[in-house]
């Protein structure tokens, strides 16, 4: 089979052949038709990313297929049944084998590529607005890197539970992205991020992916018991918190990183996935994918994610065989 693998430490990941896997008795293998790429598959590429497994490695950390083989003590899953997985690499494949209790069953209404965007930029969004930050109708949350990939389900959620979003990206075309997904106010990256949300009256939540000079900016435009979400730091520079502000301000910066779910409460992430899918069947959220690539292209995809040319996911598309 086909996989985008990294082979070495420090090498760039290459489209090239492996022998297609088997299950263990707790898994099932997938034939993979649709996975999703994020900002840290281009981490782990550099193996700066927290997770990043060692060589060689497939990248791909959520994928969406069929279930093509399932091991001795699976039992709530059988060939054909049409799935997603949260899987954390091995998704830029043609076929790979996950624990089976990573494995979601989708609707059928849901297609292979909007199973593969969903999961974990809705699920950061979700888990981070509902669970950790317990944003409230009427409060005012503010949404940087709005038009990137969970930026806008961060509007898109923050919308559904009563909130006014304040969204900042970088261009009119990206705002206009954002605004299409439902923000209230638009701000450009080149404006004065602090000054603009106190005009607007402050932020009671921030959902930061940016980091930096942003996350500064938006820490001093916070109200009091505020909450900041530092969500990633694609500008590049980790922000240094002043304690003595977080005091008298009465405010809470909240970590917030899905995978580390997976491994001490599971739960927290299947009860989000849960939601999101019935929300997407009943038409209340839509991922946004601005591209869609075929597996031989995927290192076409990570760069246009670097180069930040995408809104919303980018999607390599997989046409494997059972």
């Amino acid at each position: 089979m086909l996989a985008f693998r990294i082979k070495t430490k420090g090498a760039m990941a290459q489209i090239c052949q492996m022998p297609e896997p088997t299950p263990a008795e707790n898994q099932v293998r997938v034939s993979i038709r649709a996975c999703g790429l994020n900002f840290a598959d281009l981490l782990m590429q550099k193996g700066s990313y927290q997770d990043t497994p060692g060589t060689p490695f497939t990248l791909g950390m959520e994928i969406a297929g069929v279930v093509a083989e399932v091991g001795n003590s699976v039992t709530h899953l059988k060939p054909g049944d049409r799935v997603a997985v949260f899987s954390g690499q091995g998704g830029l494949a043609e076929s790979g084998v996950f624990d089976a209790d990573r494995v979601i069953v989708i609707p059928d209404t849901m297609s292979f590529e909007d199973a593969a965007a969903i999961q974990i930029a809705y699920g950061t969004s979700h888990i981070a607005l509902e669970h950790r930050a317990r944003l409230q109708a009427g409060e005012t949350l503010l949404v940087t890197g709005a038009a990137g990939g969970v930026g806008l389900t961060a509007i898109e959620i923050g919308k559904l539970m009563g909130a006014t979003v304040i969204a900042q990206a970088r261009g009119t075309d990206k705002l206009a992205v954002a605004q299409q997904a439902g923000a209230d106010h638009l701000i450009d990256a080149d404006e004065n991020l602090r000054n603009r949300v106190r005009v607007l009256g402050g932020a009671d939540v921030v959902y930061d992916a940016i980091g930096g000079d942003v996350f500064k900016a938006a820490f001093r435009a916070t109200n009091p018991e505020g909450r900041l979400l530092p969500i990633g730091f694609a500008g590049g520079e980790v922000p240094q918190i002043p304690a003595n502000h977080l005091l008298v301000k009465n405010l809470s910066v909240i970590g917030v990183y899905i995978g580390g779910y997976l491994k001490f409460k599971p739960e927290i992430v299947h009860n989000s996935f849960s939601t999101l899918f019935r929300w997407h069947s009943e038409g209340r959220i839509k991922p946004h994918i601005s591209h869609i690539l075929p597996l031989q292209d995927a290192a076409k995809g990570l760069e246009l994610l670097r180069d930040r040319k995408s809104t919303g996911k980018i999607v390599i598309q997989i046409n494997s065989p059972l």
